[in-house]
């Protein structure tokens, strides 16, 4: 069976609010406009997650809520792992493999540089480096076809195949 995996970098953060710590950090006024937009993108090319896990930091949670109420899925059906947030990659191929096996495509919502690293691993060298260096910057979508199951992949590097890389200044603002 084929799976589609749906990496999201949460929006952009803002650093100036005084938060009293990095878990708390809000969106800046820019990742508050750039979330739905990548909400809207999904829904526009018919990417339907089934299941969706995400980071609990404000930041995270923000971005996901908005993404999830442009594709009509109500807040309590978003399952919050504290594990995503400052994951390395074997520990995000555990909360990955932990998706019910009848989904067949999930949303994972976090942060850099797990994602990314993620990213490369599930894909190896194969993609290219835009010219400012980052794979992933905020509210980056990266959609990946998977084959097998969620839970072999921690045994798999280069398991996925990039099937489109996002960032939100390919995304066309909305009318």
């Amino acid at each position: 069976m084929s799976r589609q995996l749906l990496i999201l970098r949460h929006a952009k953060s803002a650093w100036d609010t005084g938060s009293p710590s990095d878990f708390e950090r809000p969106l800046a006024k820019r990742g508050i406009r750039e979330a739905p937009r990548v909400g809207y993108w999904m829904k526009a090319h018919d990417l339907h997650p089934g299941y969706v896990v995400s980071s609990p930091a404000l930041r995270a949670k923000q971005t996901t809520c908005m993404v999830a109420r442009e594709l009509n899925i109500p807040e309590n059906k978003i399952h919050w792992d504290e594990r995503i947030y400052k994951a390395d990659v074997p520990l995000l191929l555990r909360v990955i493999s932990a998706c019910p096996a009848l989904v067949d495509t999930l949303l994972l919502v976090g942060h850099n540089p797990g994602l990314e690293n993620l990213l490369v691993f599930l894909c190896g060298e194969r993609i290219a480096k835009p010219a400012e260096g980052k794979h992933f910057p905020t509210a980056a979508l990266a959609q990946l076809k998977l084959s097998g199951d969620w839970d072999c992949l921690e045994a798999e590097a280069q398991a996925g195949q990039l099937i489109s890389l996002i960032r939100p200044k390919d995304i066309k603002k909305r009318k």
